[in-house]
């Protein structure tokens, strides 16, 4: 019998199935949302929840409660620069890191993104050092190398590709759309499902200090992809601008997940 303590901090869209997932494994879950509105639904749900709202001024909420007794913590916390709120996602992350310090948290999961490589860097698997181009991918770079590099601390990086599934599909973004760009990228995606897979075999084989790519193997290219996917939802396709032939895309893959975890996926993009 699994006799350990896992805390989540974000319980959102990837956080609360691999809560539910790591429960039916015997594990003990608490975690955190943002409000105090979702900590109770949870709550009522059996899970013991926390309110925490990280920002750039420090942290308000019960960062202690969430990080006592627990065996690793997994981190979900989104950067949010899409919403070019100009959050300094960086200063949040040194907030909580240093909250892990006071505490007797030793393992952490980082959950990160493919954006930490950049598209000249063309094919990459783990052995590429990320040279990120957006200020999300330099963000996240940076708090990888934070938590990656911080004495006392074991820290495992997992980048997750473009996510799908439940009720994430990109596809129904492009419906209809005309002339778009980069139609001879190739896609760099995951299913949720193996995005729990991934990180329940870390805890199992307590894979920790290693970098993981995840990314499935398949990578038709973004026009290919989408046109099918909106076929396949009865959508208007998109159609794509002519594309330059000499352009460089990137395309993740994963030698760890193999080599590490002996990891093979399971779901379909």
């Amino acid at each position: 019998m699994i006799n350990k303590t896992i805390a989540i901090a974000g319980l959102g869209w990837l956080g609360q199935p691999l809560a539910y997932r790591l429960v039916t494994l015997g594990y003990t879950v608490k975690g955190s949302v943002t409000s105090i509105a979702k900590a109770t639904l949870l709550q009522q749900n059996g899970f013991e929840t926390y309110p925490l709202e990280i920002s750039e001024k420090g942290i308000d909420g019960e960062i202690n409660a969430l990080l006592n007794n627990v065996d690793c913590l997994i981190i979900m916390i989104p950067p949010g620069l899409r919403k070019n709120t100009g959050a300094d996602y960086v200063l949040k992350m040194v907030h909580l890191l240093e909250a892990i310090k006071q505490s007797s948290v030793s393992k952490i999961i980082l959950v990160s993104s493919t954006s930490v490589y950049n598209d000249l860097q063309g094919n990459v698997t783990e052995k590429d050092v990320p040279k990120p181009e957006t200020i999300s991918g330099k963000q996240l770079r940076q708090v990888e190398e934070l938590f990656f590099n911080s004495e006392g601390l074991q820290t495992t990086i997992v980048r997750f590709g473009g996510l799908i599934g439940g009720s994430r599909q990109p596809a129904k973004y492009l419906a209809g759309r005309k002339d778009l760009t980069d139609g001879n990228a190739p896609v760099n995606l995951i299913h949720r499902d193996d995005c729990i897979s991934i990180l329940v075999e870390i805890l199992k084989q307590d894979a920790v200090g290693k970098v993981f790519n995840a990314v499935n193997p398949n990578h038709p290219t973004k026009a290919d992809y989408y046109i099918q996917k909106t076929k396949e939802l009865n959508l208007q396709p998109p159609t794509f601008a002519e594309a330059d032939a000499n352009e460089i895309f990137k395309q993740v893959d994963s030698e760890n997940l193999k080599a590490v975890l002996n990891y093979t996926f399971k779901t379909s993009i």
